[in-house]
């Protein structure tokens, strides 16, 4: 962690979470982390969802400028999100102006309802809208059994569309938005806050748990090939520590991607159908990732009905 990073504990005491075995965090505000000036970021429980982590698995955050807040997707529920205005309004009084989703999944935007007495502009990816319209009943649904319907929530649908990039200004601060073609998912959006270098890169980076694939095997490694060259020295992934340095915090996760490209196109090459790719693509991966056997056959799988269409 750079040397300006600080911890900020706010009306808790339970132990910082990182993506190695982190445990539940049931607690009214959330525990954030200064990783450059201004730029806090709240790490996510590395697990699935449970009541008792709220579906808070998702590294989420804020950034402060001189005249308001931005946040950095909402949380993954109604619990968490309340959870993580309550972080901020421990910080700064400054109007929370925008609040930014980059992508659809649930551990990213159930949150979003929380901040909505604050009146922000709600911020996405110009394909989020019908992303959201075509999954989140689902989501709820599955999402409400784990956590019960009080803390569950709704996402919020955008009220600001990115297409291609876009800039907002926190007063002193600029943040340059960023909508990917299809990748992780195909709502992918990021943010590079200009003052601090750091990029906020949403799932589009994984780190220490195995990345899922939502989107496209293809469109990842090109997106991710091109984001090394983003104007950042820090990166906080959508999953992992609160920062990693870029762009060689993308290196483990650029490996995987090729190697399962690799893998998948050796088995339809090879005649092999779609349960063998699942059982063996990338296996040499398993030790280097949390929660790999949850979600590496389900990667090979989504890859395997790319890539033999090549």
């Amino acid at each position: 962690m750079c040397a300006a990073a600080m911890s900020v504990v706010l009306t808790t005491t339970w132990l910082f979470a990182v993506c190695q075995g982190a445990q539940a965090m049931a607690a009214s505000t959330a525990h954030v982390t200064q990783v450059a000036n201004g730029d806090f970021v709240r790490v996510g429980d590395c697990a699935e969802a449970t009541a008792e982590n709220r579906d808070g698995i998702a590294n989420i955050g804020f950034i402060v400028g001189r005249d308001a807040v931005a946040v950095v997707d909402p949380g993954g529920s109604l619990a968490d999100g309340e959870s993580l205005r309550a972080a901020i309004r421990g910080i700064t009084k400054l109007p929370i102006r925008y609040v930014i989703m980059t992508h659809a999944h649930p551990d990213h935007v159930f949150g979003g309802a929380a901040f909505k007495q604050d009146h922000p502009a709600f911020v996405g990816h110009w394909r989020l809208p019908a992303a959201l319209a075509s999954r989140a009943a689902y989501d709820h649904a599955r999402l409400a059994a784990v956590l019960g319907n009080t803390a569950t929530g709704w996402p919020v649908v955008p009220t600001m569309l990115v297409r291609d990039t876009t800039t907002l200004d926190l007063g002193s601060r600029q943040l340059t938005l960023q909508a990917h073609k299809a990748a992780h998912t195909d709502t992918d959006l990021t943010i590079v806050d200009q003052t601090t270098a750091t990029l906020w890169a949403g799932d589009l980076l994984f780190v220490g748990r195995v990345p899922a694939l939502d989107g496209s095997l293809a469109g990842w490694i090109a997106e991710l090939t091109a984001m090394r060259s983003l104007p950042a020295s820090r990166a906080v992934p959508g999953h992992g520590p609160a920062e990693v340095p870029w762009p060689g915090g993308a290196a483990d996760e650029l490996r995987y991607l090729l190697t399962m490209r690799h893998d998948v196109r050796a088995d339809i090459a090879a005649g092999r159908d779609i349960p063998e790719a699942a059982a063996t693509a990338a296996s040499n991966e398993r030790s280097k990732w949390a929660l790999f056997d949850a979600y590496n056959g389900r990667n090979a799988t989504e890859a395997y009905r790319e890539l033999q269409w090549e």
